[in-house]
């Protein structure tokens, strides 16, 4: 057995980054999975083995994506395993256990170096290390806070156990992940300010990245702005998609009938919860009008941002995408960002992450078609919220056929990986060389990670 361990670790660490990624998501999901699988965590006499595989999945890409009502199905041992799933997965592969390693030896070995920059795209200015600890120390002190905030709001709000209710939905927001202790998600807390806005600004925390929060830490200590190019690109390009998001969601019919204010907190929370891709709601997806649903995918694929914990495109990405065009449209053959001129390759590597989402995204909504005759926009809605690893539905989740499970499980993991770490791996498979690097952008704070 010691000796099967010491070549499966060989094995292991001999693999590129990407593959060590869809190995050791793998492996996660087959975790989770086996214990899903115990009865010990059940409320009910059985859960079928698809929908717990279906669960795991959901839980390792921190979708939220549900075939079966997890409140009614699983125990709080149950959820315990979600919570522990979505919290390893929401840091990023490899950082526990990198960190324990760290800890206990105060080095990293050249291979997990490598694999943790590709799981957090760190830029190559930031020392992977230093990087590493701030993010478990950023984790833990968001999540303390997020959970002390929500005690006070569930205990106000008479809800059982709120203290547990608390921490398990600070560290699903935290993760984005979307998963809830509740059996209809958040949608009793329409019109509670304060659970919105703290799910709203812990989902913001986790999808903006690490990168940020390692540069707004530097600037507080340094008592001045220290942005890098990335930090700003994502600023202004997350709260852009929030506002025009927000405005959209505003006018949809379906919130006509709240106040002023309520409708401004839906539209805000929902708009949140799509773009981080955290997957809450306070109100149901289901009633949303076509026009908004279209808005709501938009966001979906737009997606959070790199270094963070939510899925989907990434800011920088479609961002670099926004600036090729407009230079485009004011006839400049140079694309910059701020003032700084962005290389052929990143632009060149922004398109084709887009490309190969909407491949993507076209594809499985094909597959789900064939297996599954919903309405179009509820499949295709299906389809983003997967492989953007967001959770939110128009209600077709638990009617999906098994054909219909297998797609979205394997778009959530697709989403979980990323789509380009996927096609490099599988191009990999037959080619031994390593995608050319990009060239870096002469940035003077830091590189874009696109």
């Amino acid at each position: 057995m010691k000796r099967f361990y010491k070549r499966l670790r060989v094995w292991f660490h001999g693999l590129r980054p990407d593959h060590a990624l869809m190995v050791g998501y793998a492996f996660y999901v087959v975790v989770v999975f086996l214990l899903l699988s115990l009865p010990v965590c059940w409320r009910v006499d059985w859960v079928s083995p698809i929908d717990n595989l279906f669960i795991a999945v959901s839980v390792i890409s921190t979708s939220g994506l549900t075939t079966v009502e997890t409140a009614d199905v699983y125990n709080c041992l149950g959820h315990l395993v979600f919570l522990l799933g979505i919290q390893v997965s929401g840091l990023g592969y490899m950082t526990v256990g990198s960190y324990a390693i760290l800890a206990s030896k105060g080095h990293l070995s050249k291979n997990r170096i490598n694999i943790g920059k590709a799981v957090l795209a760190m830029p190559e200015s930031f020392e992977p290390v230093r990087f590493l600890r701030h993010i478990i120390v950023f984790t833990f002190t968001i999540e303390l806070f997020g959970s002390l905030i929500l005690w006070q709001a569930f205990t106000e709000a008479r809800i059982p156990y709120p203290l547990w209710a608390a921490i398990f939905h600070s560290v699903t927001a935290f993760c984005t992940a979307g998963f809830s202790t509740f059996s209809n998600n958040l949608e009793t807390f329409t019109d509670n300010t304060k659970i919105s806005l703290t799910i709203s600004i812990l989902s913001l925390l986790g999808a903006i990245g690490f990168i940020v929060l390692d540069d707004a830490v530097r600037s507080v200590k340094s008592k001045h702005v220290r942005a890098t190019l990335t930090t700003r690109i994502i600023l202004v390009a997350t709260f852009g998609a929030i506002t025009a998001g927000t405005v959209l969601l505003f006018f949809d019919t379906a919130v006509s009938g709240f106040s002023f204010w309520e409708r401004l907190l839906v539209a805000f929370f929902h708009t949140v919860s799509a773009l981080t891709t955290s997957g809450f709601n306070t109100f149901s997806i289901a009633n949303l009008s076509a026009a908004t649903v279209i808005v709501v995918i938009i966001l979906m694929i737009l997606g959070a941002s790199p270094s963070g914990t939510g899925g989907g495109l990434k800011s920088t990405t479609w961002s670099a995408a926004i600036a090729t065009i407009m230079s485009f449209l004011r006839g400049r053959d140079e694309i910059t960002f701020f003032g700084y001129k962005v290389p052929h390759g990143r632009i060149t590597a922004a398109f084709a992450a887009i490309a190969l989402y909407l491949i993507a995204f076209a594809a499985g909504t094909y597959c789900l078609l064939l297996f599954d005759r919903h309405p179009l926009e509820d499949t295709a809605f299906e389809v983003a919220s997967a492989l953007g690893t967001v959770g939110l539905s128009r209600g077709i989740t638990q009617e999906l056929t098994l054909g219909g499970k297998i797609v979205i499980i394997v778009m959530m993991y697709i989403g979980r990986l990323g789509v380009v770490s996927l096609a490099l791996g599988a191009v990999a498979l037959y080619k031994d060389a390593a995608p050319e690097n990009p060239e870096p952008i002469p940035e003077k704070k830091g590189d874009i990670v696109l």
